[in-house]
């Protein structure tokens, strides 16, 4: 049980124990209890409802719960005046309004802090800078892959990235096991971290919320998502799916990478290496820089060659790009042929005519 269920809990049995000792609408100890009860449950639903989680700031908190206890204090006012001085609904209802206003206010100003403009102020509020937080919680996978940190490096990525402490304990499991191969991942993603840390651009921050409840790694990350109401970052394909089942937002390396390849139109003329032969008779494979896979018919005997090719088509699919062409001895020749013109033209010395 985390420190918000607890005090959800410390609430309704607040409320639950006053109905039974105060026995409002003149009920007895049981049937105002269970009034209570009823009444903690509903102001705590209410809230879930209502609140908008984000960064929880000291000053919005202590307004709201002034606000609240002032609101309640006039209400009570009111109550004083409606009600005869012998009932004991009236002190039971100026406790739950006090109690309803204060906890509400508390959470939705801590909530709503960061709309607060200190700088505006001025004097010794007016250096106090009161930047809007994105916040993004980074995976293991996408701290391991190592390619956030260049990201990071562009401008791209603003706001605040959080490391949960889970993530960081795995991390280090990784970094620590027999296998070499794992370790070393481990090691590159600690580095990387490392890095992070030192730009002066970014807010790193490592929380501490935990959901021992859950065991999951993936399923914890949803979970704190949620509570910041912020995005993932990862590279991880079944976590982008399960946390678009549960309406939190990720943002995919993966697919990043893939909207910045460069675009290939079917009947362009690319040049490529063919590094192996392909699945399909006569076929041969090669790779942009960038990793995306070129299918090429005719090309099997052109393997370990940089040949020209013609797109055929390209295919998008979940795992990447891939482009097919075909290779013809007619257009490689005919564009070698131009290249040695090209060459020959710009060896010639400047002002000489041709014969």
């Amino acid at each position: 049980m985390n420190d918000l269920h607890l005090i959800r809990f410390f609430f309704i049995a607040l409320i639950t124990v006053s109905a039974f000792f105060l026995k409002p609408f003149g009920l007895s100890s049981i049937p105002a209890a269970v009034v209570g009860l009823g009444s903690g449950i509903s102001i705590v639903f209410f809230e879930i409802r209502v609140k908008q989680v984000s960064l929880k700031r000291l000053i919005g908190a202590a307004v709201g719960s002034v606000l609240g206890i002032f609101g309640a204090y006039l209400i009570s006012l009111v109550l004083r005046q409606a009600m005869p001085e012998s009932s004991t609904t009236a002190p039971f209802l100026q406790l739950c309004i006090l109690l309803f206003m204060t906890y509400v206010g508390l959470v939705v100003g801590a909530n709503k802090g960061d709309m607060l403009n200190l700088a505006a102020l001025g004097g010794v509020f007016g250096s106090e800078k009161m930047p809007k937080h994105s916040f993004k919680i980074l995976d293991t996978s996408v701290i391991i892959d190592g390619r956030i940190a260049d990201i990071a490096e562009t401008g791209f990525l603003d706001g605040s990235l959080v490391i949960p402490q889970f993530v960081l304990r795995e991390l280090q499991l990784v970094a620590d096991s027999a296998d070499s191969m794992k370790r070393n991942r481990g090691r590159r993603g600690l580095d990387i971290l490392q890095r992070i840390q030192k730009m002066t651009e970014l807010t790193v921050q490592i929380v501490e919320e935990d959901f021992p409840q859950i065991r999951d790694v993936d399923m914890k990350l949803i979970e704190l998502a949620k509570l910041y109401n912020c995005k993932i970052v990862t590279n991880d394909f079944n976590l982008n799916k399960v946390a678009q089942l549960h309406g939190v937002d990720v943002l995919n390396i993966n697919e990043l990478a893939n909207a910045l390849k460069p675009v290939v139109l079917p009947g362009e003329t690319m040049r490529v290496f063919i590094l192996k032969e392909g699945k399909e008779y006569n076929q041969g494979v090669a790779y942009l820089d960038d990793g995306t896979m070129v299918v090429v018919d005719n090309a099997k005997r052109m393997i370990s060659k940089t040949v020209d090719i013609s797109v055929t088509s390209v295919l998008q699919t979940t795992a990447g790009k891939m482009i097919f062409g075909r290779y013809d001895d007619r257009v490689h020749a005919v564009h070698d042929k131009q290249q040695a013109g090209d060459r020959h033209e710009r060896q010639q010395p400047t002002g000489s005519a041709p014969q």
